[in-house]
């Protein structure tokens, strides 16, 4: 049955909760995901996204960064949270809806600003995760998934806001 899907890196998701309500009530996506939730899982502020019927969440928190959360109308259970790289991170949560679909919504780590190993650990960090995501997926081919999140990832100059300050 199909559904509608946003997802969006929210970079706080207490301080923000206000636009959250706002786009639920507004655009009313069946499934909300979210990145950069910067909280604990028991201080993210359901009550309001339960009145508005989003009934169904899964998520992965830590307090000042990182953090997950997938929000559903759908009936959902949580499917998984890997820590990719053995960062620590709470950079991936996965939601199975009652057909059979996983959602899985990645904060992939940014990697500084120098895309290179040798100097820069964050970016040593990002392609570590990035290496363990592809392997788990490869070792375990889903059949009806789908992958979003802040994937971190701009191949070409037009996919940042200004590539020489980048």
């Amino acid at each position: 049955m199909p559904f509608t899907l946003a997802t969006w890196n929210i970079n706080s998701v207490r301080l923000r909760e206000g636009l959250v309500l706002k786009l639920l009530k507004e655009e009313a996506p069946d499934i909300l995901c979210l990145q950069e939730c910067k909280s604990p899982v028991d201080k993210i502020p359901v009550e309001g996204f339960h009145a508005l019927g989003y009934a169904h969440m899964v998520a992965r928190g830590q307090k000042g960064y990182n953090g997950v959360a997938i929000l559903s109308k759908r009936p959902m259970v949580e499917a998984g949270a890997e820590d990719y790289a053995g960062l620590g991170h709470a950079r991936h949560i996965a939601g199975r809806l009652d057909d059979g679909t996983i959602i899985h919504n990645f904060y992939v780590p940014a990697g500084g600003d120098k895309p290179d190993r040798e100097v820069n650990e964050k970016f040593g960090q990002k392609l570590d995760y990035l290496t363990d995501m592809r392997d788990a997926f490869h070792a375990n081919k889903p059949a009806r998934s789908i992958l979003v999140g802040d994937l971190n990832i701009a191949p070409r100059e037009d996919d940042v806001w200004s590539h020489k300050q980048l």
